[in-house]
This record gives C-alpha cells, sequence and structure tokens, in this order.
C-alpha cells in the first residue's frame, strides 16, 4: 500500500534522486528553461518554485538554505539579484511546462519546463 507517499522515485535510488533534482533545478534556474521528460519536470517545478520563493525572501538565511540545494554559486546570485525580484508580486506559478511531443528512442513524453517571464 502507498498510504501518504508523495513523490516520483523515477527507478532510482534516494541520493541518485536528489542529485538529479539538484541538477535539473539549477540548470533551470541557469537556462530559464530546460527540455526533460514530463514525470521529471513535474518533480523540478516544485523544488524550482521553492528556491525562487527563497530568492524572494533575501535574508542571509535563505540564501544559505539555497546554497545547500543549488549547486553553483553564480546560479544563487543570479536566483537573488536577477529571478527573485522580476517575481516580486507574483504570489507564485513562476513555471509553465510545454508539451513537446513523444521522444524518438522510447516514446517518453517529453516537455520543456521553463520560468515564466
Amino acid at each position: 500500500m502507498r498510504h501518504k507517499l508523495s513523490g516520483r522515485t523515477l527507478g532510482r535510488s534516494t541520493e541518485h534522486r536528489r542529485a538529479l533534482y539538484r541538477n535539473q533545478v539549477t540548470a533551470l534556474l541557469h537556462h530559464e528553461k530546460i527540455s526533460t521528460t514530463e514525470a521529471k519536470a513535474k518533480e523540478v517545478r516544485s523544488l524550482a518554485e521553492k528556491m525562487i520563493t527563497l530568492g524572494k525572501d533575501g535574508s542571509l538565511a535563505s540564501r544559505r538554505e539555497a546554497l545547500t540545494f543549488i549547486t553553483d554559486k553564480k546560479v544563487v546570485e543570479k536566483l537573488f539579484t536577477e529571478i527573485a525580484t522580476s517575481y516580486a508580486d507574483r504570489s507564485g506559478g513562476y513555471t509553465r511546462l510545454l508539451k513537446l511531443g513523444p521522444r524518438p528512442g522510447d516514446n517518453a513524453p517529453m516537455v520543456q519546463i521553463e520560468l515564466v517571464k
């Protein structure tokens, strides 16, 4: 039974899955859009929005918390100076998923996740 278990396992161990999420959130904040599978994008979306909310807070504690998850200091700097300020008047919904169709190799549903301007 799966009662009260949230999130997708994606067929990976906990450490591998956490590293995948960290790398994808870092790439999304750096490039402002990435292409990935639909399941990965739906998990990354909530994590990225939490990082943007930390950036909007702007405190030192929030910056340190973001640094524990995001793997690049330059991306954290970009998050707190550019990205968070552009969402100052927005209360959520910082990302958008656009369906791209199936991947040719294994027919996995692909999406593009991007930051809303």
